[in-house]
């Protein structure tokens, strides 16, 4: 069974704090956007084969400004402005991953991957096997993903489940700082074409950053979850944004003498099993967080995998899924804000799952 979220309002300002206490070491405070505006830098002057093209990335400085700073410094061949043809630009960057360059294709919103993607499927996931390992493509797809605030149902899809669906593609979701450096290197220097799906609404959150993170070959494999929170009564599987809010999420259940264990899966195709399931055998319960939609997604594919695998038989109550409304995103605020799940919602149904209150 799957359950569909109606929540009040709750803001994401205190996220650093949480993350500090888990972390009782000093550690550098940034935002989501300087993490990910540093690692770009440090790869572009790492390796001459990197450069970035997409709209207003460059003069610009991004619409988000994640690429701030980054023009003046490297110059028009590293960073490129395109004009707003998503298939011709994504095209472009395609052709030069297949000429031995390693391009970063910025989408301004993964909502606009759509008019490019034709060329992400056929031209970039499927080449290496039709070449027979000839030719690879790497090449990172990046950009926001999912909603924003207030800016309707075509400019609020999270395309997680479709892209992870793909043969062919690596599929990341960060959450922390640490994630977002630690992907983004592993995206870039990965032979294979990589989809990086961000959030609009994560861009200006601070995080504690280790020093492990800040340095610049510092990478995490792809492939690889980390347990966020350390718990023993219930699973919390979940990534990017949705990773903020199951993280405030466990600490409301901390105070309830519920100890959840949050996973963060960062990577989504390939997804850490192992660590997924071992998890699920120490609490016996699963729950899955995610803000896409709940028909075909990432929680109904975890679900149907522990289904199919021994640790099923660890599970003490059904597995279930925190999603979205199955509904386009509303254009109003206060309707979109209700059709997605947040801290309290997820701490209410994780409280009922692990019999405090009926279900």
């Amino acid at each position: 069974m799957h359950f569909i979220c109606s929540l009040k309002n709750t803001a994401l300002s205190n996220i650093s704090y949480i993350f500090q206490k888990q972390n009782h070491r000093s550690m550098k405070i940034m935002t989501i956007r300087e993490a990910l505006n540093s690692a770009i830098d440090e790869e572009l002057a790492r390796d001459p084969r990197v450069f970035i093209l997409g709209e207003e990335v460059a003069q610009y400085d991004g619409v988000y400004k994640i690429t701030k700073g980054l023009w003046k410094k490297y110059g028009d061949k590293r960073v490129i402005d395109t004009p707003i043809t998503e298939a011709g630009f994504c095209g472009l960057a395609i052709g030069a991953a297949l000429a031995g360059l390693r391009p970063i294709c910025e989408f301004m919103t993964f909502n606009f991957s759509m008019q490019a993607f034709d060329r992400i499927v056929n031209g970039a996931a499927k080449n290496f096997y039709m070449t027979g390992g000839k030719f690879s493509v790497p090449i990172v797809f990046r950009g926001a993903n999912g909603n924003a605030k207030g800016v309707a149902a075509q400019h609020s899809q999270c395309f997680v489940a479709l892209y992870t669906h793909i043969p062919g593609l690596k599929v990341m979701s960060p959450t922390t700082c640490d994630d977002y450096r630690g992907c983004f290197k592993a995206a870039i220097r990965d032979p294979d074409p990589v989809v990086m799906l961000e959030s609009e609404m994560i861009y200006h959150i601070q995080f504690p950053t280790s020093d492990e993170a800040m340095d610049k070959d510092f990478i995490i494999p792809i492939g690889k979850a980390k347990i966020e929170k350390p718990g023993k009564h219930i699973t919390l599987a979940t990534h990017g944004l949705a990773g903020v809010h199951t993280l405030k999420a466990a600490e409301l259940l901390a105070g309830e003498g519920i100890e959840a264990e949050v996973v963060n899966l960062r990577s989504l195709r390939p997804l850490d099993w192992d660590t997924l399931f071992k998890s699920i055998s120490k609490t016996h319960r699963l729950m899955t967080i995610e803000l896409g939609w709940p028909t075909c997604g990432i929680g109904a594919e975890i679900v149907a995998r522990v289904m199919e695998n021994p640790v099923f038989f660890q599970l003490d109550a059904p597995a279930v899924r925190c999603t979205a409304i199955d509904v386009p995103t509303p254009y109003a605020e206060n309707l979109e804000y209700e059709s997605l799940p947040k801290d309290h919602h997820i701490a209410d149904f994780a409280k009922k799952l692990c019999g405090v209150t009926k279900i």
